[in-house]
């Protein structure tokens, strides 16, 4: 499981490093959808960087969450909390991409 952990770390935070300005009109969902009109309302820099950032914590917080819950709980229940430590960020994510970047 330890394998594991580190690969969907390193997933998540390559992601987050991979997607720029150049490559967003390819990689980016509901980027790519957008009219002209609507990607020139869209603030695509700012957003990057917090989707960087976002990837990142994500990355390296699941992963420390895990480890720790490995000294107080079992492997199973380890990963889990491993799971939910994924799983729980992202309405997060969605609610500020969807009301901050648009111009």
């Amino acid at each position: 499981m330890i394998y594991i952990v580190l690969f969907v770390s390193f997933l998540l935070a390559f992601c987050g490093y991979i997607v720029n300005e150049n490559n967003a009109d390819l990689l980016l969902a509901g980027y790519n959808t957008m009219s002209e009109d609507e990607k020139s309302k869209f603030d695509l820099v700012n957003y990057l960087k917090f989707f960087r950032r976002f990837m990142i914590n994500v990355a390296i917080y699941s992963a420390i969450i895990y480890f720790l819950s490995t000294f107080f709980f079992s492997e199973d229940v380890s990963a889990i909390i491993y799971a939910v430590s994924l799983s729980v960020p992202w309405p997060y994510f969605l609610i500020i991409s969807n009301n901050r970047f648009i111009k």
